[in-house]
């Protein structure tokens, strides 16, 4: 029912918005203009056109509604061989696809073409915490779960909440109901609760608590990303400590799925492209994004795992069912 309302919502959405310009890129940015999904769209779509990898300016869609789910029922129905679309994307758009969001669609229906930088999740504590390191925080939860309890500012089931999820399946740890964990409206709030004392520990992206950190307000014990991060060279990952977790909060795009082969690696390469330039590394550091590269055949297999761990540690929780 959900899906056939969604259909219906991208059909009139469609008609609504017009016909696009004749072998022009369009780029749908799933929510309304000045989120992530619409940066993520002009960014990459003005490199696209000054560095010459499109011969036309790419037009930017604003298509809001379902937290995503009105474009991609609108590609996946509507637009499924335009080779001439894309749409952005980012680690919401496949939580709600694993957890079941956007009425029965599955991230098998479009095709991954990449991502090219992200913000990177972080667990952090206050300055004076006993928690040293990552291990410390993991053992005190395998002891007694009862006595750590996490702030995060997305809502339970959420991206921040699967953060901590995954370090703990890592360590072997399989009761992940027992993980404390308490939704907050947004970043800013959720340290504060850390901060303050009323949690032990902070799950979040480091655009967040930048200044959290730098203030020595609180410790990061572990960066969720396969690398330390430039500016935050003494803050460990979480993998360098034991624990092979990569958790970022990518920006990137996907396609129709019926798109010819072709169609789609020349999409994969123009993506590579700007990821190599010089242009999007100064985008990147004036935004307080990371480097997070992967494109074509890997982004689609890192996607499909990505999709399958987030349905597991849903279904551990009881987010679905």
């Amino acid at each position: 029912m959900r899906m056939t309302l969604l259909k219906a919502l991208g059909t009139s959405a469609l008609i609504s918005l017009g016909a696009t310009t004749a072998m022009a890129t369009e780029c749908i940015a799933p929510a309304d203009a000045g989120g992530g999904w619409d940066f993520t769209c002009r960014q990459i779509g003005k490199l696209l056109y000054d560095l010459k990898l499109v011969p036309n300016p790419v037009q930017v869609t604003n298509m809001a509604g379902a937290g995503g789910g009105l474009a991609y029922a609108n590609v996946v129905n509507e637009r499924n061989t335009d080779a001439d679309l894309i749409v952005a994307a980012s680690s919401a758009t496949t939580t709600r696809l694993a957890q079941n969001a956007y009425g029965g669609a599955t991230a098998d229906q479009v095709r991954w073409v990449g991502t090219i930088g992200g913000d990177p999740g972080v667990i952090v504590v206050a300055k004076d915490s006993p928690f040293q390191t990552l291990s410390d925080l993991v053992e005190a939860i395998k002891a007694d779960p009862s006595k750590v309890t996490f702030a995060g500012g997305s809502a339970a089931g959420g991206f921040d909440h699967l953060k901590p999820l995954m370090i703990m399946k890592a360590a072997g740890f399989t009761d992940a109901r027992s993980v404390k964990y308490i939704g907050l409206n947004g970043g800013a709030e959720a340290i504060t609760q850390t901060i303050g004392g009323f949690t032990q520990a902070m799950t979040g992206d480091i655009s967040e608590i930048t200044g959290f950190i730098r203030s020595g307000d609180v410790r990061a014990l572990a960066i969720l990303t396969p690398e330390r991060v430039a500016g935050f060279e003494d803050i460990p990952t979480a993998k360098e400590q034991g624990y092979d977790v990569v958790v970022v909060n990518w920006r990137g795009l996907y396609v129709p799925k019926g798109i010819s082969d072709d169609a789609f690696n020349a999409w994969a390469t123009k993506l590579q492209a700007v990821a190599d330039s010089a242009e999007w590394k100064a985008v990147m550091e004036a935004n307080g994004l990371a480097p997070f590269t992967l494109v074509g055949a890997d982004f689609q297999g890192w996607i499909d795992g990505v999709v399958a761990d987030t349905t597991v540690l849903s279904r551990e929780i009881g987010v679905i069912q």
